[in-house]
């Protein structure tokens, strides 16, 4: 075995981890706010996975943040967690999911627009362009059939939406420059933390804890709750932090076109939703639009050096 075939394997599974599993997290979070408020949900979720991450990542050796480092931290979970996460849930609550996916699966635009601004990687060229459209035209496919029902839209959660995922744009490429712990686990268990001590705010300032009981809480969104912790955050989260480390996020974003396919074979195996002609062609679209993207290079072998290294010093790195 090679060198670099461990890492070959990380990245195969951290990618594995952002794709799929964080596609069946749009489930999990819709049963989660059926009896949870939805702000006050991603906050639960976010404080008690950055509580775990962070131990975890101590309990590996992985120094504290620096007073330089706080800030980024605190910013990160801001754009990620409260405005990302927390505007999706809320919003969720109005937006049909046809209309979620399609403006959450904008992020690669928004990322391969913004990359090249900040970072010497990630500049768009004609591959990538066409892999975008490829993504883009994959959901489209995926979604319009279903229709738009207008008097059913709700056009504040649309533009809320469309925010968030700007936001966590904004993060995701921010995250890539910032000034970090080396450890990915105390970053991710910190920009966790940060994010949900955000979220459990903005739940308190908007009311949701004068109206909550936690005995009126359903089973299944506790059950729904528990998986968006260990699944979507602590092992997710920590495989996309990771990846932030060793790839551009243009690459990365590509999760977003592969999400609501998963999200659909999902509610078709527990919800008893249809499979259609139209999933297919999506499907293929988007595999299409995943391979121009992804596979226009190679990873640096620099980079991919100094991630091992990195693996080695702070041990498990994120791996999920």
């Amino acid at each position: 075995m090679t060198s670099d075939q461990p890492n070959r394997v990380k990245l195969l599974a951290a990618f594995f981890a952002i794709y799929f599993v964080w596609g069946t997290t749009y489930l999990a979070i819709k049963y989660a706010i059926e009896t949870i408020p939805p702000f006050m949900m991603m906050g639960m979720r976010a404080l008690t996975a950055g509580t775990a991450l962070y131990a975890w990542g101590r309990l590996r050796g992985g120094a504290n943040p620096t007073k330089k480092e706080l800030p980024s931290l605190m910013l990160i979970g801001f754009l990620f967690f409260l405005v990302g996460h927390g505007v999706l849930a809320w919003a969720q609550k109005t937006v049909p999911s046809g209309v979620a996916a399609l403006l959450i699966a904008s992020e690669p635009v928004l990322l391969a627009l913004f990359e090249p601004l900040v970072t010497k990687e990630g500049r768009m060229g004609k591959r990538t362009a066409l892999g975008m459209l490829f993504g883009l035209a994959g959901i489209a496919v995926l979604v319009v059939p279903q229709g738009f029902d207008v008097e059913n839209d709700s056009l504040l959660g649309s533009i809320a939406i469309l925010i968030g995922t700007c936001s966590w744009a904004s993060g995701a490429v921010y995250a890539r420059v910032a000034q970090l712990p080396r450890s990915p686990l105390i970053t991710s268990g910190l920009q966790l933390f940060s994010g949900g001590v955000f979220l459990v705010i903005t739940s308190y300032l908007l009311g949701e804890w004068t109206t909550f009981s936690f005995s009126q809480v359903a089973l299944r969104s506790w059950l729904g709750l528990a998986y968006l912790i260990l699944f979507g955050s602590i092992i997710t989260f920590s495989a996309y932090t990771w990846l932030l480390t060793v790839t551009t996020a243009t690459r990365i974003s590509t999760h977003t076109f592969v999400n609501p396919i998963v999200a659909m074979i999902v509610g078709w195996t527990f919800a008893n939703e249809a499979l259609t002609s139209e999933m297919l062609i999506a499907t293929m679209l988007i595999i299409i639009s995943v391979y121009l993207v992804l596979y226009r290079k190679k990873l640096p072998a620099e980079k991919v050096e100094d991630a091992i290294q990195k693996c080695k010093v702070e041990g498990t790195a994120g791996e999920p």
